[in-house]
């Protein structure tokens, strides 16, 4: 077998042979336990509801074949003799190939993280879906931006000017495009600190709606009367925000008069009448009831309450029964309610005129 102990390239022919059959076992190897590894995790993380194997399911199922090939060849070519040139590209390709995979798996760690939260989160929030396509598109762009860099100096490219370049062009990127991006923030402040999620009721100064959508600029609201109203993030955010949705109970107070010829003892009686009405109604709940002041024409009273219920409607339910009943039993009770009149006055020499 001469022709097995021919030199090429500073190696016998035998060396390529053997070298060659060590990357071929390797990857085979490394194929077939990658398989065998896979599956066991990945039916491991079907049955517990422990994190770690899915993650570490994901890295397996997520290893790519030219990274097994790259590790394969690379521990094939140690058993050759071979220049530093070929070695350094060698070692530059294997490096290459495991950047992008680190790369690979990073992104695959980061949406089975995100697919887990989706899961747990989705009923109880709906905004979580939006807040993580906004965190998945930055993720996603700062590590690949990472690998691209980590790619291009392993490739002996100086990137101090590349990166600095990139910087002034950054800034003057982010000069033109400023309103954009302080709405894409403030999206982002608003999907995690969650000052309203989709499905909330608000009110933006004296506008108010339904939010339907929290997008990267803007944030859509349909309101009472059918429109819908659009807001950039950035100026919502600079907007004093009521999210009636948490309420928990709705504080009522209104006032009434009544007339001056109404007696001491009927006066005393009206905040014990006023409580029965109110306590007579749930889901109201009795606070107070004071004669406030003399009003310019009539006793006025002050009534508070409170209405656990968070529905507009039903407020305007409880209201229209309380003023309904008010009404009626002042009646039953002789109280007037007080109506504005004003007299006039005519001098003699107006009446003479």
């Amino acid at each position: 077998m001469e022709i097995l102990n021919k030199s090429l390239a500073g190696n016998t022919l035998k060396a390529w042979v053997i070298a060659f059959a060590v990357a071929l076992v390797c990857f085979l190897v490394l194929s077939i336990l990658k398989k065998i590894v896979g599956r066991r995790f990945s039916s491991l993380a079907r049955r517990t509801a422990n994190e770690v194997d899915d993650f570490i399911a994901e890295l397996i199922n997520r290893t790519q074949p030219y990274f097994l090939l790259a590790i394969s060849i690379y521990l094939g070519s140690r058993i050759l003799s071979l220049p530093a040139a070929w070695r350094s590209v060698i070692g530059k390709i294997v490096i290459a190939c495991i950047l992008i995979q680190v790369g690979v798996w990073g992104n695959g760690l980061f949406e089975c993280w995100r697919d887990r939260l989706k899961r747990q989160k989705k009923e109880e929030d709906p905004a979580y879906l939006s807040t993580m396509k906004a965190l998945g598109f930055l993720v996603r762009l700062a590590l690949w931006t990472i690998v691209l860099i980590l790619l291009l100096e392993n490739l002996g490219i100086n990137i101090t000017a590349l990166v600095a370049g990139l910087g002034i062009g950054g800034i003057a990127f982010a000069l033109a495009v400023q309103s954009i991006l302080g709405d894409l923030f403030a999206s982002l402040s608003i999907l995690l600190d969650k000052p309203f999620i989709i499905g909330d009721f608000i009110a933006v100064d004296n506008l108010s709606g339904t939010i339907e959508h929290i997008g990267l600029k803007t944030t859509r609201i349909r309101s009472l009367t059918g429109e819908q109203l659009v807001f950039s993030n950035s100026d919502l955010l600079k907007s004093r925000i009521k999210n009636i949705e948490r309420m928990e109970n709705r504080r009522v107070i209104f006032t009434f008069q009544v007339d001056y010829a109404t007696p001491p003892e009927k006066l005393e009686a009206i905040p014990g009448t006023t409580r029965s009405i109110i306590e007579g109604r749930p889901p109201a709940r009795f606070d107070r009831c004071h004669l406030k002041e003399f009003g310019t024409y009539a006793y006025v009273f002050e009534v508070s309450y409170l209405i656990a219920s968070k529905d507009y409607k039903t407020y305007l339910d409880v209201q229209h029964d309380i003023i309904l009943a008010i009404s009626r039993r002042f009646q039953e009770q002789g109280i007037n309610l007080a109506i504005p009149v004003q007299s006039v006055i005519l001098t003699g020499s107006a009446r003479q005129a």
